[in-house]
């Protein structure tokens, strides 16, 4: 059902068989995102000369890279010097403070946070969907929100051949996405109940999230919506550079640790069928199809946790208006909705030498 990944990894050699190589600065190195943002280089043998890692409450750290020990350092003027690529995942707060900075060092931030992702002046970007962007950065290009990078991986090809008019989308978050101290939270929480006790830590999220459903991620906004179900709403219209498609959003938080789902329902311009759809992304790059019911086969958190892919099932048409298909949306939050797909725009510039 979950077959591996065969897909080529970009090639980083030259006409002259050589590989440039380049310096990486990762800010906000100990935590979930960072944790991935190592790993992943080394997967995808990202061709990475010189790295630092830089933090705030983790400094003097020591990590292994590839067989480096490298010691998390403090953010000072003149770390980013010298560094080709910083990829960023320290919170909103501290990228609009340092970010700039890093720029005028000669950075080109790839920023993870939501700082930068509605300025005009800075790419969203997700490679698979408008990976040019990129190429009007201004030295920061922003990463979208989790949730909303597989949505949009999976409903551009159905956007390009049909139109979406309207999306209506409920998500069901894992707590990996509020960080390392959220996994800790749910599993001790787990930990009690099973165990007869009291929940002794709910520091994180304002309710019990063991064993429950919090219709709530981050704050609410004036219009009752959180600013999470809004990211969605416009970083989406912003990705697919179409601000007439109508979107409507809900998000929760759940019990897993690594993996959103989502339950989509979009309705198109023209008549697209379900096995027309599956065709589709059956084609298109970064998805997965696992779609088969009768097996009970549909994608599941537990086997895109760890997965670059996101995958898609529970394809079928939507009998209550004419042009409507739901299907359900499924991929690790950690590395597809946040570090490889940063790692994926590094990639995109370095092998067309834009960086």
């Amino acid at each position: 059902m979950y077959k591996m990944n065969h897909r080529q990894k970009p090639c980083f050699w030259n006409e002259r068989n050589q590989v440039k190589k380049y310096n990486v600065v990762i800010l906000g190195a100990s935590g979930a995102v960072g944790i991935e943002f190592r790993k992943i280089l080394l997967q995808r043998k990202f061709p990475v000369d010189k790295v630092r890692f830089l933090g705030l409450s983790s400094v003097g750290r020591v990590f292994d890279f590839g067989g480096r020990s490298v010691e998390v350092e403090a953010v000072t003027d003149g770390c980013f010097r010298g560094f080709d690529i910083g990829l960023f995942s320290a919170g909103g707060e501290v990228s609009r403070r340092v970010a700039r900075r890093a720029v005028e060092e000669g950075c080109l931030v790839i920023d993870n946070s939501s700082a930068w992702r509605m300025d005009p002046d800075v790419p969203l970007v997700v490679p698979e969907v408008n990976a040019d962007a990129a190429t009007r950065h201004k030295g920061i290009i922003a990463n979208p929100n989790c949730s909303t990078i597989q949505m949009v991986v999976a409903l551009k090809p159905i956007h390009d051949a049909v139109r979406i008019k309207r999306i209506v989308v409920s998500t069901y978050q894992a707590v990996s996405g509020t960080g390392l101290k959220a996994i800790e939270e749910c599993m001790s929480q787990a930990r009690d109940i099973v165990g007869g006790g009291e929940i002794s830590q709910k520091k994180v999220y304002p309710h019990q999230i063991a064993f429950n459903a919090l219709p709530q991620i981050d704050v609410f906004m004036e219009n009752g919506y959180t600013k999470e179900e809004m990211k969605m709403v416009n970083e989406t219209r912003k990705i697919m550079n179409d601000d007439s498609i109508r979107i409507t959003s809900t998000t929760v938080r759940v019990p897993v640790i690594y993996g959103h789902s989502e339950s989509v329902n979009i309705e198109t311009e023209k008549k697209i069928t379900p096995d027309e759809v599956r065709a589709l992304l059956r084609g298109a790059p970064g998805v997965a199809v696992v779609d088969d019911p009768a097996k009970s086969e549909y994608p599941l958190a537990i086997h895109a946790a760890g997965r670059d892919e996101v995958f898609v099932g529970r394809i079928r048409e939507d009998e209550s208006i004419p042009n409507g298909i739901n299907m359900w949306i499924v991929s690790d939050n950690i590395r597809k909705g946040a570090a490889l797909n940063a790692i994926q725009i590094a990639e995109h510039m370095a092998v067309r030498s834009l960086l």
